[in-house]
């Protein structure tokens, strides 16, 4: 297929398929390092133009990194379900854009084509949307998952609880997940990551999180994020394992930088699964993403940010995970440079994941050298939350002072439920009324006074 467009009398011409994605892609400073963006805003509209006409076919034609080299793109290609795509076989990239925004297509319709949208469909369609067509769709999508509790249901809005420490001092952790349990926080999981990353200290902090969970009866789920090779060590060291964690990408080599493959993430999988640790459910994989990470690996082939970060759903959607998690800003300026490139970034994020099925959360956070401050997160947090985020970051005070980074607190967590009426996961909501936290009653306020359960170990802290 030939990729031109004709505007204003003149004709763009564009090689192949990943360079048309690469020009048609709002303006980010990742793709301007890469040396693949428009090189004008004309030209990205006539990009646009353009991939809006490209059939959705012609994606199972054109492979952006090939088949022969890259085993996320055997991935993709090998595991496209054809009859879910038989509903929009014949659509272009624009026409599949109005058929998602069409009032009459709602989840069950998303549903139905999950399995036949390949991330590259999907990073098209979104790169023709603003950001309001981005929000409408993915509140739109239903994505349930289940462990310890039920992640994902309408109404609902979850947290992971993120109680790092530059020393991973066992004190100063404790404190801060008791801090954020009396927070209302720590549904979606409670995880570390630790400072010292190896497999002793692994097993350290499980047994940590482990004796919390027991001691106060908590319906949740926790995770050290190290290498999937130290949590395999740990479970066969007998460690209390519930989510196995790894960073992923869209790129083959992007994951060979990790010192991973999807061998190892089923090995991984096929482990946790002996576990047989879930009380309600068994997605028990939790993979982190962002944009940026192809790149700054020089792992790309030239295929932009965005695309290469659907790529990495792919990946993710082969276990089944309880949580995606997009940390949209923790990469740097070089990726996304300001507010607004991050804001468009985490919107796209989510998009793309709940439209191929995923349990979509984002840490919504920016680096200390970014053009971004906590108002832009403010208003990413509240477009996101909006669109259906499953959930997002919990850290006190929304400074990691190990990871050395701005997110999310405790407190917007409360400011949400509050503004969108959003309750925790089921099984959590009933434990925090049940523990005295929240009021017993369905308006998601916190008591005034110390619950009893909680004084003891609170005045043993210090």
């Amino acid at each position: 297929m030939t990729y031109q467009h004709k505007a204003s009398g003149q004709l763009f011409k564009f090689k192949d398929l990943k360079t048309l994605l690469a020009k048609a892609t709002p303006s980010r400073s990742g793709d301007f390092l890469a040396g693949i963006a428009a090189s004008s805003a004309e030209e990205r509209a006539v990009a646009q133009l353009c991939l809006s006409d490209v059939p959705l076919k012609q994606f199972l034609q054109d492979a952006v990194i090939p088949y022969e080299k890259d085993e996320v793109t055997r991935l993709i290609f090998d595991e496209h379900d054809a009859k879910s795509f038989a509903t929009i076989s014949h659509l272009t990239v624009g026409e599949l854009r109005n058929w998602l925004l069409d009032d009459g297509i709602q989840a069950e319709h998303l549903a139905a084509i999950q399995a036949g949208l390949t991330p590259e469909m999907v990073a098209a369609v979104c790169k023709i949307m603003r950001n309001q067509d981005l929000i409408l769709v993915a509140s739109k999508c239903r994505v349930e998952t289940a462990f310890n509790n039920t992640i994902g249901l309408p109404g609902c809005f979850s947290t992971r609880l993120q109680p790092n420490h530059p020393t991973d001092d066992m004190t100063g952790i404790a404190a801060s997940i008791l801090d954020g349990l009396l927070y209302g926080n720590g549904d979606a999981v409670i995880g570390i990551n630790p400072a010292t990353d190896n497999v002793a200290q692994t097993i350290t902090l499980l047994n940590m999180m482990e004796e919390v969970i027991q001691h106060y009866g908590i319906p949740t789920q926790h995770c050290v994020l190290t290498h999937v090779t130290n949590t395999l060590q740990a479970i066969e060291k007998g460690a209390p394992v519930d989510l196995i964690f790894q960073s992923i990408a869209g790129t083959e080599k992007a994951n060979s930088s990790f010192g991973i493959d999807l061998s190892i993430l089923d090995e991984a999988y096929q482990a946790g699964l002996s576990l047989n640790r879930g009380a309600v459910g068994n997605n028990l994989m939790y993979f982190e993403t962002g944009q940026g990470s192809a790149l700054s690996a020089n792992a790309h082939f030239d295929v932009d940010q965005q695309t290469c970060e659907a790529r990495a759903y792919a990946v993710a959607r082969k276990f089944s995970p309880l949580l995606v998690n997009s940390v949209v800003g923790f990469i740097g300026p070089e990726y996304l440079y300001n507010g607004k490139e991050i804001t468009r970034a985490g919107l796209e994020d989510h998009f793309c994941g709940k439209l191929l099925g995923l349990p979509m959360g984002c840490d919504i956070c920016y680096t200390n050298h970014a053009d971004a401050d906590q108002n832009d997160m403010d208003n990413l947090l509240t477009l996101l939350a909006t669109a259906g985020l499953t959930f997002a970051m919990g850290i006190p005070g929304s400074d990691d002072i190990m990871l050395n980074y701005q997110t999310t607190s405790f407190h917007d967590a409360l400011y949400i439920r509050q503004l969108l009426q959003r309750n925790p996961a089921p099984e959590f909501h009933q434990w925090l009324k049940d523990s005295d936290i929240f009021s017993n009653n369905e308006s998601g306020l916190l008591n005034k006074t110390l619950p009893a359960s909680f004084a003891t170990t609170l005045e043993r802290i210090g």
